[in-house]
């Protein structure tokens, strides 16, 4: 095995944004957000609407994975999947999840923890319809997280796809859909110089309450 020793200590850098104040928070950690990807956008960071969901295992396992939000509303966060994939064979032995949002260009992120649940059937229809067809197509062609030997699998079912729905509209796939994670704490992180940064916790505490914590860094 080749040795790897790589030491990261002097690899920084300061954080020098504006800082995050309880009075700058809104009442509603929906709305925060909301104020806060509309900023994200605006200041173009790259994929911001990407966010890292993490899922246990039955054994334990905790799993890391990166994905898009599609959509989001006072109900929770929504985004689509395989419904054969690791993530969704996880969630069903265990709802409970955290999403986590990272705008490096802001010094910022986001955390939620909460509960997914299953979109419905018109749900899922409504947002595949709006796909890109090639989109629509990728959809049918990868069993995702299964072992394949080699991409021009893929490529190959992807051709196979292409020429079965010539004609016609794609429809939606059976083991493909949405979640919508229902949150149950929402905690926002602002960088700040000297790494005392800025952290301030949403913790649900009724159907339309929420209590709001300064977190030590």
């Amino acid at each position: 095995m080749k040795n790897v020793n790589v030491d990261l200590a002097d690899l920084r850098r300061e954080y020098r944004m504006k800082p995050l104040r309880r009075d700058d928070l809104d009442s509603d950690p929906l709305v925060q957000f909301n104020q806060w990807f509309e900023e994200a956008t605006h200041a173009e960071s790259m994929d911001a609407n990407a966010m890292s969901i993490a899922t246990v295992a039955p054994d334990g396992q905790p799993s890391l994975r990166t994905v898009l939000l599609k959509y989001y509303d006072n109900d929770g966060f929504v985004f689509y999947t395989n419904l054969e994939s690791s993530k969704a064979k996880d969630l069903a032995g265990n709802p409970r999840t955290s999403l986590l949002f990272y705008w490096s260009e802001m010094h910022r992120q986001v955390k939620i923890n909460g509960i997914a649940e299953r979109l419905s059937t018109a749900e899922n229809v409504r947002y595949f319809m709006r796909r890109p067809r090639d989109s629509q197509l990728g959809a049918w062609v990868s069993r995702q997280s299964h072992v394949i030997s080699s991409r021009s699998i893929l490529e190959q079912k992807f051709d196979e796809m292409k020429r079965k729905f010539a004609d016609g509209e794609v429809p939606l796939p059976s083991f493909w859909g949405g979640y919508r994670v229902r949150p149950t704490s929402i905690e926002f992180w602002q960088g700040r110089e000297n790494r005392l940064h800025d952290r301030f916790r949403y913790t649900r505490v009724g159907d339309d309450a929420w209590s709001i914590e300064r977190l030590a860094p």
